[in-house]
């Protein structure tokens, strides 16, 4: 059995698709093909994929829409393509759980140092918990993943930031495990990351101010001293 890292390409365009699966297996990935969400399920099917490369502009089923499901039932690392430039389409990329994503038209080389850098990152990290998405209540709060606010116990509605609802979801992907803050910008912010930035501590005050009854004394997110951050409160799922 080969040990190289197993990549699923999908985009309708065989202009694309095959010189770039050529072009990936020539510099030490495995790398199998589908035109479709319909081909990408057959294939997942049927062999373990390390890492899935995704075209948000597909004939059958958008990458949106694939990248939505595939968070349900596992934990994959995607890359989105896309040749939408819109800010708006990459957030929204990026909350339903993509990893990365290219803009076309790209260098192929680019594409295979994102590659890299996503699977090198993705086996740093600790395992994400197959959570659900929807509603989910902890301590007093009603969070929703898709309307991206939290509801208090007397009706009060509190919107999340783009930023703050991908670090919450975050922190609830690995409740009860620490964080660090490069596995936070990791989870949060893909390749904009950078070394020693503090904006993670900056979002989680931001957070701790919406969120706990005193922000200086916090029980829902905590502070592991030279660790990071953690997610204590107990979760339960709407439905």
């Amino acid at each position: 059995m080969s040990d190289k890292a197993h990549i699923l390409l999908i985009d309708d365009d065989n202009d694309i698709r095959l010189p770039l699966a050529k072009y990936l297996g020539r510099n030490g990935l495995r790398c199998s093909v589908a035109a479709n969400g319909r081909e990408m399920d057959r294939q997942l099917a049927s062999t373990g994929v390390d890492l899935i490369v995704l075209d948000i502009m597909l004939p059958d089923e958008d990458g949106f829409s694939i990248c939505r499901r595939l968070q349900q039932s596992a934990r994959i690392p995607i890359i989105l393509l896309t040749a939408l430039s819109d800010e708006t389409d990459r957030i929204v990329g990026l909350e339903l759980g993509a990893d990365d994503y290219v803009t076309k038209p790209f260098n192929p080389r680019e594409l295979l140092a994102r590659i890299k850098s996503v699977l090198r990152r993705s086996r740093m990290l600790p395992p994400r918990q197959r959570m659900a998405r929807g509603v989910v209540r902890f301590d007093r709060w009603r969070f929703d993943f898709a309307q991206k606010e939290v509801v208090g116990p007397d009706g009060t509605v509190i919107r999340l930031s783009s930023g703050e609802h991908l670090l919450l979801t975050s922190l609830i992907d690995h409740a009860g495990l620490t964080l660090s803050r490069d596995q936070l910008l990791d989870l949060t912010r893909g390749r904009e990351a950078q070394l020693f930035d503090r904006s993670i501590d900056n979002q989680i005050s931001r957070l701790r101010r919406k969120l706990e009854q005193d922000p200086k004394k916090p029980r829902i997110i905590l502070t592991e001293w030279g660790g990071g951050y953690q997610f204590a409160a107990r979760l339960s799922w709407d439905g």
